[in-house]
């Protein structure tokens, strides 16, 4: 019995397959894919121990296609075109049945090694199955993000984690021999954090711990059992979440010292760098804005320093950004106003862009009224021309309603001046 119970209960086809019904549920956004066989590149973003790898075997196996995997933990570039070559020569290709490569830590690859997927995924050799707990846009490169579908792994459920424990005391080999009762389970639920695999691991250490088979599984014997370590923050468990939206709200409340109090608890708790910083670049846009654009460029820095820097220094560039982000005055006006936009675009549609202010780069595109009447604004008073730039169905509605702040008063009046009534400024 040296597999670990995750392993031996890992699931072998989609029945028996727990959670990311939204995927693999009747009306999944897999599910018609998987029965067809017609299977795209793809990578799956979730936290750890939500069934990435496992979901990947399953579609190789119920699609009866060649299946091939590597992690970007140890693998190279002669690695991957090793791989490529193989899989080109085992009878996938021209076919629809292309083998699957699937790469677990996707995010880990550098560029280069992600450039060298490009070509066997562009020419069908290969049907590629990226594994990510980072977000794709961030960490894989467009080329190649492009070519993928992205499907979102979400923590499991309560139901599921508890059907998942019933299900190894049951079919599991070695502990459907012994006399487990479930009585309380908040516990190993919280301690999972949404994680199948992490959950199972804990189960497991509790059963072996006993020496007798007539075992009773309540929260302070889980408490008691697993030592207090586990408590500590967890990268991808539910005090991940809390702490950064803390965090962020610290700050969009303007307090420095909590602000860096919960930056203190990430750091202590092995946070990725940059995820710190890329939530604080969002910030800086989402809840300062056109208040103090200079924020946006100072998180931006940020972001590039402590990228290149990393841990213990990058903390100290952290602190001074969160510090600096906190005492900085807030407006989430043009949050506000790109809400309202695309609420509008997904309500009206495609509306026609007026004539006066098209493109014409051809003859016939000018001989039909493109770009007629434009008037250039650098030739008007002030680099200013009333003209309508809006669709007729959107003329003079207003969108962006600057913030009650020193710096977006200033932009209401420039406004004001130039539109008049037009907008309500």
């Amino acid at each position: 019995m040296n597999e670990p119970l995750a392993e031996r209960l890992r699931p072998k086809t989609l029945s028996d397959y727990l959670s990311q019904n939204h995927l693999i549920g009747e009306n999944g956004a897999l599910t018609q894919q998987i029965k067809q066989g017609l299977i795209p590149s793809m990578i799956f973003w979730g936290p750890p121990g939500t069934g990435k790898t496992t979901l990947a075997h399953i579609i190789a196996s119920e699609s009866g296609r060649p299946f091939y995997t590597l992690s970007a933990i140890n693998s190279g570039v002669k690695d991957i075109r090793d791989v490529i070559d193989k899989a080109k020569q085992s009878g996938g290709l021209f076919t629809t049945k292309n083998p699957i490569l699937f790469i677990d830590e996707i995010h880990r690859f550098s560029k280069s090694q992600q450039d060298s997927l490009l070509q066997a995924v562009e020419k069908g050799w290969i049907t590629l199955i990226g594994a990510t707990t980072e977000n794709p846009s961030f960490e894989v490169i467009p080329a190649l993000l492009s070519r993928c579908q992205v499907y979102i792994l979400n923590a499991f459920e309560k139901g599921d984690l508890e059907t998942l424990l019933k299900r190894a005391i049951e079919q599991d080999e070695y502990l459907s021999k012994k006399n487990i009762q479930l009585q309380e389970t908040s516990a190993l639920l919280r301690l999972s954090g949404g994680d199948a695999r992490k959950l199972l691991n804990i189960f497991e250490l509790l059963i072996n711990s006993e020496d007798t088979d007539d075992i009773i599984i309540t929260d302070a014997a889980v408490l008691k059992k697993v030592q207090n370590n586990t408590f500590r923050y967890d990268k991808t468990g539910e005090q991940h979440y809390d702490i950064i939206s803390a965090f962020i709200k610290s700050i969009r409340g303007s307090d420095p010292n909590a602000a860096v109090y919960w930056l203190a608890r990430m750091i202590e708790g092995g946070e990725d760098v940059k995820f710190i910083a890329r939530r604080l670049l969002i910030l800086a846009s989402e809840d300062i804005g056109n208040a103090n654009p200079t924020a946006l460029v100072i998180a931006n820095n940020t972001f590039q320093a402590v990228t290149i820097i990393g841990f213990p220094e990058s903390r100290i560039i952290l602190s001074q950004c969160a510090t600096y982000l906190a005492c900085s005055p807030k407006s989430n006006a043009a949050y506000m106003a790109i809400n309202k936009a695309q609420q509008l675009v997904k309500e009206k549609g495609d509306l026609s862009v007026p004539l006066e202010i098209r493109n014409a780069p051809t003859k016939l595109m000018k001989e039909l009224g493109y770009g007629d009447h434009y008037k250039y604004a650098h030739n008007y008073e002030q680099n200013f021309a009333n003209q309508e730039f809006m669709p007729d169905a959107l003329k003079g509605c207003k969108i962006y309603e600057p913030g009650n702040n020193t710096r977006e008063k200033a932009y209401q009046e420039f406004l004001k001046q130039r539109w008049k009534d037009k907008y309500g400024y």
